[in-house]
């Protein structure tokens, strides 16, 4: 051949023929080396990864890469620390919050990725693919609240939501046990890191210093819906799930896991080193085919406690005692417990089980292996709770407390879940339940009841707009910390806090801001101020029904724009208000020692030791906007704003101070009087400026209601010789949040 004519004239293709001969041989060959012996698709995607002989190629970038489950963790947990800065996760005025204050704004962060690089910051070029089984928590798990997707290579905790069959389409939490068993696909999900951060910094000047840092760890989960999921190889749940619904599955897995349902009663063969201990939703056929006993009763969740720790040793293995998860449910019994010669499991409700003499309640207590089947029992569904291995019906029937003669008692019979007990998800219950279950569901409030109602213990929903670490001052290590403090809000834009005290409860995964969160038996509580917030209760539960992007969160809800007078006699707590400056009423500019927060003079005045200070500005103003006038307070950067100071004068007006250390400056109202010292020029100075044309303009700015203020103020004085008592109306008294630049 001419050097050349090879690239003009290629040679033809081959033949379908050869292509299929060559095919057939090649898979020949394969399986001679496999073995005599059924194929097993599970070791085949788990246990034997591909591995390609080709080195060089390029990859399409919108061509998905599957990524194992200790890979992902790995690559998340090696670039936690390395991918922040210290002074971008403080506010815009960090450089002036003191210690305690910035180490606390330190303790906790969290970076949150995306699957697919086209909707937000994404681990790899590439979308990625997960691949693994739904399992409930395990007890040695980070996470014994959420479920587990685990490969042949690690298992990672997955906060779970799905959206609901009504025609709003909204979310909520997880609830069908035909899930857990299941090899799925996880075709779009959200990676989170949360970083706990113990530290010592002294001043803003030394985040570079990584002396000061004690302690610090990480976390990784997953948050995704079950509707980015792809199922693989359902489950025998999930098969009979489908069936009911009417969505049968066409793949041959689907057809024999069927088939050999129909034959034998109950599910199929597994590998022993696939069996997973807590993935209860497949049941084993046992030796001979011989029938196994069972008996079973179908319960209607009508409450959740929370899980918290608790020293016990009922079930525990061989009896030792120590601390274990635990939580509790109150459910309605439905029927009376019915004996079966096979595992029941999701199968269709019969009526045999529905023949209740009353509607008795039961209190169903989970601790321990038990405690597992916490992330899929939620209120106001059905489930099917089967023992094995018994005939016995007084197993699942409670006992109830013993009282004295004479005494009435108004408790609930109680039952404690033992480990190798079983939860299947009724999804299509009888229609007759219709008919027998009367009682109605629970109202579930918004954050502007919640704040208008008088109710002690309530259950609301909101999104999560703020969340805040409360350090835990006992100095544990890890990741330990006394609670955590949520701002939850809804549509109006009115918000409350939420305190949560984990100091005896596992630290909850997905409490994300963009997170919509139920909660459900909180107590409502008024501060000694008069505002209203939120803490936890024995009865306390808090579950994740909708996930927000929060690397694309939108805009907050909008705050309601209000007159003066209108949010004096308003429950709205933040506003945004229109007006114009009347006058100053007090400035105070201060450098405070960073550790103790006494008053800096180039050393500390309490002789702490302290070498670093930070610079501190409040202010406190009248503003009218023709209806009435209100007391605001601001600090920071808005008093700079005010003052209308450029940079470079807020900074030579720091150095003047850093010999006195403080000023005050009081105008005293309209007058301009002062307090100090008449000679003083920078006093002067900022006398003028309180009062020039700069500062009484038209400001826009967003304040928050200080609660609990009197009508009215009581002022005595004296005339001649006469005191006379005069009452006359308080002003209201606000505080900035946030302040507009000037147009």
């Amino acid at each position: 051949l001419v050097p050349g004519e090879l690239q003009h004239h290629p040679p033809p293709p081959p033949p379908p023929q050869c292509v299929c001969l060559l095919s057939w041989k090649l898979s020949e060959t394969l399986w001679t080396q496999r073995g005599p012996g059924p194929r097993d698709i599970y070791s085949e995607m788990l246990d034997h990864p591909h591995s390609c002989p080709l080195n060089q190629y390029q990859v399409d970038p919108s061509v998905p890469q599957l990524l194992s489950v200790s890979d992902l963790l790995q690559s998340l947990r090696s670039s936690c620390w390395s991918s922040v800065s210290l002074r971008s996760l403080l506010p815009p005025d960090g450089s002036s919050l003191s210690r305690s204050q910035m180490n606390s704004a330190l303790s906790w962060s969290c970076r949150t990725l995306s699957s697919d690089p086209q909707t937000g910051d994404s681990l790899r070029p590439r979308p990625l693919l997960l691949l693994g089984v739904l399992q409930l928590p395990s007890e040695r798990s980070e996470f014994g609240q959420t479920l587990q997707l685990r490969d042949a290579t690690a298992a990672v905790g997955c906060v779970v939501t799905e959206t609901t069959e009504e025609e709003d389409g909204g979310q909520r939490a997880t609830f069908n046990t035909a899930w857990i068993g299941c090899l799925v696909c996880v075709r779009r999900f959200t990676m989170v890191t949360e970083r706990f951060l113990q530290s010592e910094f002294p001043s803003y000047q030394h985040l570079d210093q990584d002396r000061f840092i004690t302690h610090k760890s990480c976390r990784v989960y997953l948050q995704f819906s079950l509707d980015h999921l792809l199922i693989l190889s359902p489950s025998v749940t999930m098969v009979t799930s489908l069936r009911l619904k009417g969505e049968e599955s066409g793949s041959d897995v689907t057809h024999r896991k069927r088939r050999v349902e129909e034959e034998s009663g109950v599910g199929i063969n597994k590998r022993p080193d696939e069996e997973v201990s807590f993935s209860v939703a497949m049941s084993t056929v046992p030796e001979g085919g011989a029938s196994q006993a069972f008996v079973s009763m179908v319960i209607k969740v009508k409450h959740k406690g929370g899980v918290a720790w608790r020293n016990t040793c009922i079930w525990t293995n061989g009896g030792e005692e120590g601390l274990q998860l635990v939580f509790s449910i109150t459910a309605l019994v439905i029927g009376p417990v019915v004996r079966w010669g096979r595992d029941p499991m999701n199968g269709p409700m019969m009526k045999r089980e529905m023949e209740p003499k009353s509607e008795e309640k039961v209190l169903l207590v989970f601790s321990g292996g038990s405690a597992r089947w916490f992330p899929v029992l939620q209120s106001e569904h059905f489930y099917r709770l089967v023992a094995a291995n018994t005939q016995d019906p007084s197993v699942l029937i409670g006992c109830r407390v013993s009282g004295q003669s004479g005494v009435e008692l108004h408790t609930d019979s109680t039952l404690q879940v033992r480990p190798d007990w079983r939860f299947y998800t009724l999804t299509r219950p009888l229609l007759v339940l219709h008919t027998c279950i009367q009682t109605p569901p629970p109202s579930v409030l918004s954050v502007s009841q919640v704040l208008d109602c008088r109710s002690e213990v309530v259950t609301f929903q909101g999104l999560i707009s703020e969340r805040l670490s409360l350090m835990d001052r006992k100095g544990q290590t890890g990741h330990t910390h006394s609670g955590v403090r949520l701002t939850v809000c809804d549509q109006s834009g009115r918000s409350l806090c939420v305190y949560l005290d984990l100091s005896h409860a596992p630290y909850p995964p997905g409490l994300l801001p963009g997170n919509r969160v139920l909660l459900s038996g909180f107590l409502r509580k008024l501060s000694r101020s008069g505002g209203v917030y939120c803490s936890l209760s024995p009865v306390s539960c808090l579950t994740v029904t909708s996930l927000g992007d929060s690397s694309r969160l939108g805009p907050p809800p909008a705050v309601p724009s209000m007159h003066l007078a209108q949010l004096a006699f308003s429950r709205c707590v933040l506003s945004k208000i229109k007006g114009h400056v009347v006058c100053f009423l007090l400035l105070q500019l201060q450098w405070s020692c960073s550790l103790c927060g006494s008053v800096y003079r180039q050393v500390c005045s309490s002789q702490c030791g302290s070498s670093s200070a930070v610079f501190q500005s409040r202010a406190k103003l009248v503003i009218d906007d023709g209806t009435t006038e209100a007391h605001v307070w601001l600090s920071g950067k808005p008093v700079q704003t005010l003052l209308g100071l450029a940079d470079s004068q807020w900074e030579g007006l720091q150095r003047a101070l850093r010999f006195r250390g403080h000023i005050r400056v009081s105008p005293r109202g309209r007058g301009l009087g002062t307090d100090g010292d008449s000679e003083d020029l920078l006093l002067h100075f900022l006398l003028s400026l309180c009062s020039s044309d700069v500062i009484c303009q038209q400001v826009s700015l967003t304040c928050r209601k200080l609660a609990n203020q009197s009508s009215e103020e009581v002022r005595r004085f004296s005339r001649g010789d006469r005191d006379f008592l005069t009452r006359r109306p308080r002003p209201l008294q606000l505080t900035c949040t946030h302040l507009d630049p000037p147009s």
